[in-house]
């Protein structure tokens, strides 16, 4: 009766269960060292869709609306790009602004992620 019952159990392997913390250990490595990056990303677009959203923006000009994100984008402590890296745009009465920018996050020794981030005030 017993060797029925062990070939019926299932279950993971001392082997099998250090395989998936691994993965698990690898995959929180990732996120832990990307998630800066998309906050940061987040912040820009917050600012970038303000500055534009902004009343002054319609009738500023462009070093103004670049002066205005820059004040935004400095409460936020954004590092990436700064106003002279904005490209301003007049689509009728509104105002756009697009950015775009690479970042690189070392992940361990020569290996790393490039991450391109682009954006808008219209999205």
């Amino acid at each position: 009766m017993n060797a029925i019952n062990v070939r019926k159990q299932r279950g993971l392997s001392m082997i099998g269960l250090l395989a998936v913390c691994v993965v698990i250990a690898l995959a929180a490595l990732v996120g832990m060292k990307v998630a800066p990056e998309v906050i940061e990303y987040y912040s820009i677009l917050k600012s970038v869709k303000a500055t534009a959203q902004d009343p002054a923006s319609r009738s500023a000009t462009v070093t103004e609306i670049r002066r205005n994100y820059d004040t935004r984008s400095s409460i936020d402590d954004v590092r990436s790009i700064t106003g002279a890296d904005l490209d301003i745009t007049k689509e009728g009465n509104e105002v756009v602004i697009s950015f775009a920018y690479s970042t690189k996050v070392p992940l361990a020794g020569p290996v790393s992620l490039v991450i391109d981030f682009e954006g808008s005030s219209q999205q």
